[in-house]
């Protein structure tokens, strides 16, 4: 799969090279904005996932009865991205864009029904044994629209490309010992870069003239990173991936 995706989307940057010296404009833009993210869905996230293993494994699975999978929801991973980007339009219909966002997402959760047939295990002040789960993305995308329309008109667009993922996902606080069932202090984290896909599709609404412009661009992007597995964390991987819905104000130069 992330060899079709590196393939199509060489070679749709090939085809915005090759409409570059035919187009008789080349105009120059930036736009920025905000997003909505939303993950991809428990069932359809990546095998291995670090999340799912969170919420279906049992956190001490060798002290039978015993139970304490984290008690949270995939979608409260949902995040207000913020973006920019650079876009190289070849007249009326072909565009090069390169941009980058950023998300930033912590998720609270605790030990859900952690008992070890006596009771529930909770820590010294009898309070619930919690964890901050994080996440932050730092996608750089590298993307090819193709536009209807002309410049200046609305235009409706379909389009896709790569994306760089830079992240980082982190589990801090309050753990259960496996051994000793003892409550201890720490933090896990893994930082990486793996490659994605997405594909994209929206309309450019221009504002009194051909100089600026609004955008209202859906997306899709498919994408994980690898966490290490065991110590650390329950699950090898990391989902990136989901849904997006992108709000940029555009200036042409």
């Amino acid at each position: 799969m992330m060899r079709t995706w590196v393939r199509a989307g060489a070679l749709a940057l090939v085809l915005a090279a090759v409409a570059a010296p035919a187009a008789a404009q080349v105009v120059q833009s930036v736009s920025f904005g905000v997003g909505y993210f939303w993950p991809r869905s428990f069932d359809s996230r990546v095998q291995g996932d670090v999340l799912v293993a969170d919420l279906t494994q049992p956190i001490i699975p060798a002290v039978a009865p015993l139970t304490g999978s984290l008690a949270f929801q995939i979608s409260d991973f949902r995040a207000w991205p913020l973006m920019g980007e650079w876009h190289l339009g070849f007249g009326d219909h072909i565009e090069l864009g390169v941009g980058a966002s950023y998300q930033n997402r912590a998720v609270h959760s605790v030990y859900a029904d952690l008992v070890d047939g006596h009771g529930t295990i909770t820590t010294a002040d009898d309070t619930e044994i919690r964890q901050d789960l994080r996440l932050k993305v730092l996608p750089v995308n590298v993307v090819v629209r193709v536009l209807g329309g002309r410049l200046g008109h609305f235009q409706p667009y379909a389009g896709g490309g790569l994306s760089i993922l830079n992240f980082t996902y982190s589990e801090t606080g309050e753990f259960v010992d496996t051994d000793t069932l003892e409550i201890f202090a720490a933090q896990y984290k893994k930082s990486g870069t793996t490659l994605g896909g997405l594909l994209l599709g929206g309309l450019r609404m221009p504002i009194k003239g051909d100089v600026y412009a609004l955008n209202v661009e859906g997306r899709y992007l498919w994408g994980s990173g690898n966490t290490g597995g065991l110590p650390n964390f329950l699950g090898e991987k990391i989902d990136l991936g989901g849904g997006a819905i992108n709000f940029t104000f555009l200036i042409r130069f």
